[in-house]
């Protein structure tokens, strides 16, 4: 049995299929990225999964159909950052930390000292030490992120879903980001990331795999570190279009993927 697997997950809008019949499984300790065009379905594959959008087909946590489980309890298994967090009110940055904490308190109830301790450690490990009690809404657009990846690291889910994460950050905190994520699945069993991505450089790069998502479906299931590159240029075209990939070696002597853009109609060119 996979850690997580979605059969058969149709969605949409107004009665607009946007997905039809997506299936995949993650296997624990793993990051893996959603890619697709725009419109392809990476936002409501997203909320489909945390009961946000109502769809058919089934998701499964560890045996446990989400479709069956309370809110809370879905809140408690699954961390959800969406590409824009919502929080209109004045708090501060603690505050919004804390709240991922909400599916373990009665009402009523109030954090304990260990759980504002876990949060400041949280914000500090994302890079915000020191903002604790700064108003979330005067923090750039890129700290506001980072506070929601502090909420959702110190809440104890087990799989973490992104949308588009990477989207306010600049290019060192990006690779931040994903070495954070990379470090919080590997810290303990029974963890992993499903992050939809529009960096692909990010996505080929930082994930164990990726699913390219196109007319509903997807399409392909990539291993960035282990496909050829003429395999994934062609898979990855349906999404950006004609593309060379080269496998080059950073200062520190890892190899990287390095995506370029070539003039439509010329092809895939080989590395």
């Amino acid at each position: 049995m996979s850690f997580f697997a979605v059969e058969n997950l149709t969605a949409g809008y107004g009665g607009r299929p946007v997905l039809d019949g997506v299936c995949f499984a993650v296997e624990p300790g793993r990051i893996v990225g959603v890619v697709g065009a725009n419109g392809s379905g990476k936002t409501t594959l997203l909320k489909a999964v945390c009961g946000i959008l109502p769809h058919g087909g089934s998701c499964t946590l560890e045996g446990n159909r989400l479709e069956e489980l309370s809110p809370r309890q879905l809140a408690g298994r699954c961390g959800y950052i969406p590409q824009r967090s919502g929080i209109a009110i004045d708090v501060t940055a603690l505050e919004v930390v804390l709240m991922g904490f909400n599916p373990q308190l009665g009402l009523l109830e109030r954090p304990t000292p260990a759980m504002r301790e876990q949060a400041r450690r949280a914000l500090a490990q994302v890079g915000l030490a020191g903002r604790e009690e700064e108003n979330y809404l005067h923090l750039s657009e890129g700290q506001k992120q980072l506070c929601i990846l502090a909420r959702t690291l110190a809440a104890g889910s087990r799989l973490l879903l992104l949308d588009e994460p990477e989207s306010a950050l600049d290019l060192r905190h990006r690779y931040r980001m994903l070495d954070l994520l990379r470090q919080w699945v590997g810290q303990a069993p029974g963890r992993a990331v499903l992050a939809a991505l529009h960096d692909p450089a990010l996505a080929l790069n930082c994930c164990d795999r990726l699913l390219v998502l196109a007319g509903g479906r997807v399409r392909a299931v990539l291993d960035p570190a282990a496909d050829p590159p003429q395999q994934l240029e062609r898979q990855l075209a349906e999404v950006y279009g004609a593309i060379s990939l080269h496998r080059c070696a950073d200062r520190s002597g890892r190899q990287q993927l390095v995506l370029l853009k070539e003039p439509e109609g010329c092809g895939t060119i080989d590395p």
